[in-house]
């Protein structure tokens, strides 16, 4: 196979990467997964160019549909995690508040973020792989539905019934769990880093950037200090997620990977 140039392969990967990445490691809950997939999308979509729309948006969806094309055959029918796994994960212990009380600001800020964020991922990955894509679509990635119905290869009927099967699922569970539904619920972030840290769910500090801890974990709900108020809208919730941290350098590494 001829490797196309540097140029070409940089404007197909530069505008688009940031979101494809969000949209597979949202199916996958795994980075190095994601990284691999990834690489593998704009491999094929560069054997593709041809087919590739002009407009930017429409470039988008399009990528979005080699992505989902390729998850489709590589993920299992089954999900790799169900509530009940998570629930043993997360909440089999007692709470432990006093991890986040040893930690400094920006590194409370750091745990609490990871975990909001591994934990509303890992609810969508106790979803079937149809259903996961269509929520990821329209709540994360935020795709009217025509383009969403498009990128996933479905008609738009059949992506309002996956989507609505998601949105049950997901309100069902986190409805008498998260406190970022129902600030009465009893699981609360603060109180499970301590168990999240000791069974694997997030990483040691020592094994993150900070550059998140940088933007009050507030922020990352509805914005009041560093306290995170109650979203009880699960489109709000996962629509005010930030997007998944990839590893530093990945978008020149790709460039490099696919031209070289």
């Amino acid at each position: 196979m001829v490797r196309p140039d540097r140029d070409r392969v940089h404007a197909l990967v530069e505008p688009h990467w940031k979101r494809l990445y969000n949209f597979v490691f949202r199916l996958t809950l795994d980075r190095e997964r994601a990284e691999r997939y990834l690489r593998d999308v704009f491999e094929v979509a560069l054997g593709k160019l041809a087919e590739c729309p002009a407009e930017a948006s429409a470039t988008e969806v399009w990528l979005l549909g080699l992505a989902s094309a390729l998850l489709d055959e590589r993920l299992p029918r089954q999900p790799e995690v169900n509530f009940d796994i998570l629930d043993e994960t997360l909440r089999s212990e007692a709470t432990r508040t006093d991890v986040v009380r040893s930690l400094s600001d920006p590194q409370r800020d750091f745990m609490l973020w990871e975990l909001k964020q591994g934990c509303m991922t890992s609810v969508i990955n106790c979803l079937p792989p149809g259903e996961r894509a269509a929520f990821v679509v329209c709540h994360v990635l935020k795709l009217a539905d025509g383009p969403a119905a498009t990128c996933l290869g479905i008609t738009e009927s059949a992506y309002k019934v996956r989507l609505s099967r998601a949105r049950k699922k997901v309100g069902d569970y986190l409805a008498p769990r998260c406190e970022h539904v129902n600030p009465m619920n009893p699981c609360r972030c603060p109180a499970r880093v301590g168990t999240a840290l000791h069974k694997g769910f997030i990483r040691p500090i020592g094994q993150v950037s900070l550059r998140k801890a940088e933007i009050p974990y507030g922020r990352y709900g509805s914005g009041v200090g560093h306290e995170d108020a109650p979203l009880r809208d699960i489109a709000a919730i996962y629509g005010s997620l930030p997007d998944p941290d990839a590893a530093d350098g990945l978008a020149a590494r790709l460039v490099d990977q696919l031209a070289g």
